[in-house]
C-alpha cells in the first residue's frame, strides 16, 4: 500500500481509504468489524465515514455507522488509524439531526463534533469534514448554478473560527471539505491564510469514469493549494462493475432504494457503462478493475474511498490497486470520456 500526505501538513493516509457508510443499513456490526479487519490487514489506515451515516439516511438508523466504527475503534492502537469523519449541512431535510441542521454554525459544530466523538469512542477525530456547503451551489446530481436560490448561510470565515476552537481543543487534528466547488475551495483557504485559522487539507468529492468534472477546475485550484482530493464513489454506486448491464435488477443500492443516486439517472450514463465495460474486456480487465484503477491511479487522487457489502467485494477492490494503467490504456479512456463527458455530474 502506498501512503500520501494530505495537504501540507495533514495526516499520511493509505492511497485507499475505506468508506463505510453501508454499516448499519445493508452490513451489521459484525460485517462491519470484519471488513474494518480486512483493510487494516491489507494496509488501509484510513477509515472514513459521517454522522448522517447509513445512507439512505432515516431517522431509525442515524449514527449507527460511526457507533459500529467505533465498537471496532475501541479495540484499535488508536494512533495507528486516521478517522475521518463528517458534519451534516443544513438543506437536506434532516429533522433528526440537531432539528434540521439549520447551519453550519459554532453551535451545531460543536454539538456535532461532540455527538460523533461519543459515538466513535475516541478523544480526537484525525480529519473532519463538512460534508456539503451551507450555501446554494449544486451538488448530488445538480449540474448548474442557480442564484435564484441563495440563502442566508453561515459566512466561511465562522465556519472555520468554529473549526479552530474545535482544533484548539484537540477534539479535531485536521479540517476538510465535501463536494466543495472551486471558490468554496479558495474561500476557504484565503481565510485561512489570512486570519491564522486552520488550513483544510482535503476535500471529498465524486470521482470516476462517469464524473470526472472535478478535473475541470478543482484539480488546479487544489494542485495549486495543496488540497488533497478524496475520491468517492468510484465505481459510481455499483454501475461501473458492470453488474446491471447483466441484469438490470442486481441488487444493489440503486435498486434496493427507491429513488437512491439520482445523479446516475441522467441519459448517457448507460451507453457510456456499456463503453468502459467493452474496454475493460478488450485489455483483459473486469469492469470494476478498469474503473478501480482508473481512479487509484490519477495523479489528482490523493486517495480513494471504496465501499463494500462483503468481503469478497472488498478483497476484489483491494486487489484491483495491482492493475496497471498503461497509456494505451489512459488514451483510450480519454477517447470514451470524450465521447460520453461527465454522464454523471
Amino acid at each position: 500500500m502506498e501512503y500520501r500526505r494530505l495537504g501540507q501538513d495533514g495526516p499520511k493516509v493509505s492511497a485507499i481509504c475505506l468508506g463505510t457508510m453501508t454499516f448499519g443499513q445493508q452490513n451489521d456490526e459484525a460485517e462491519g468489524h470484519a471488513q474494518l479487519d480486512r483493510a487494516f490487514e491489507r494496509g488501509i489506515n484510513f477509515i472514513d465515514t459521517a454522522e448522517m451515516y447509513p445512507v439512505p439516511t432515516r431517522a431509525e438508523t442515524s449514527g449507527a455507522t460511526e457507533r459500529i466504527v467505533g465498537s471496532w475503534l475501541a479495540r484499535q492502537p488508536r494512533e495507528k488509524v486516521v478517522l475521518a469523519t463528517k458534519a451534516a449541512g443544513p438543506a437536506r431535510s434532516l429533522g433528526w439531526i440537531r432539528g434540521g441542521p439549520l447551519a453550519l454554525d459554532r453551535d451545531n459544530l460543536r454539538a456535532a463534533v461532540e455527538a460523533s466523538l461519543r459515538r466513535l469512542r475516541t478523544d480526537y477525530i484525525d480529519l473532519y469534514q463538512l460534508h456539503w456547503p451551507e450555501r446554494n451551489q449544486p451538488m448530488f446530481g445538480q449540474w448548474q448554478y442557480e442564484p435564484e436560490k441563495e440563502r442566508e448561510c453561515t459566512p466561511i470565515r465562522a465556519q472555520l473560527d468554529a473549526l479552530a476552537e474545535l482544533v484548539a481543543e484537540g477534539k479535531v487534528r485536521h479540517v476538510g471539505l465535501s463536494n466543495e466547488h472551486p471558490w468554496g475551495v479558495m474561500e476557504f483557504v484565503r481565510l485561512a491564510r489570512e486570519h491564522g485559522l486552520p488550513r483544510v487539507v482535503s476535500t471529498q468529492n465524486a470521482y470516476s469514469l462517469l464524473n470526472r468534472v472535478y478535473e475541470y477546475g478543482l484539480a488546479e485550484t487544489c494542485h495549486r493549494e495543496k488540497v488533497g482530493l478524496l475520491a468517492y464513489s468510484p465505481l459510481a454506486f455499483g454501475l461501473l462493475s458492470g453488474k446491471y448491464l447483466k441484469d438490470a435488477g442486481a441488487s444493489g443500492r440503486i435498486t434496493l432504494f427507491e429513488g437512491f443516486g439520482q445523479r446516475y439517472s441522467k441519459p448517457n450514463v448507460a451507453p457510456a457503462v456499456q463503453a468502459y465495460a467493452e474496454l475493460a474486456a478488450a485489455h483483459g480487465l473486469t469492469p470494476t478493475q478498469l474503473a478501480l484503477a482508473f481512479t487509484y491511479r490519477r495523479w489528482c487522487v490523493a486517495s480513494t474511498i471504496i465501499g463494500a457489502t462483503s468481503l469478497a467485494q472488498l478483497e476484489q477492490n483491494l486487489d484491483a490497486w495491482d492493475v496497471e494503467i498503461t497509456p494505451e490504456l489512459a488514451a483510450a479512456i480519454d477517447a470514451v470520456h470524450l465521447r460520453y463527458t461527465n454522464p454523471a455530474p
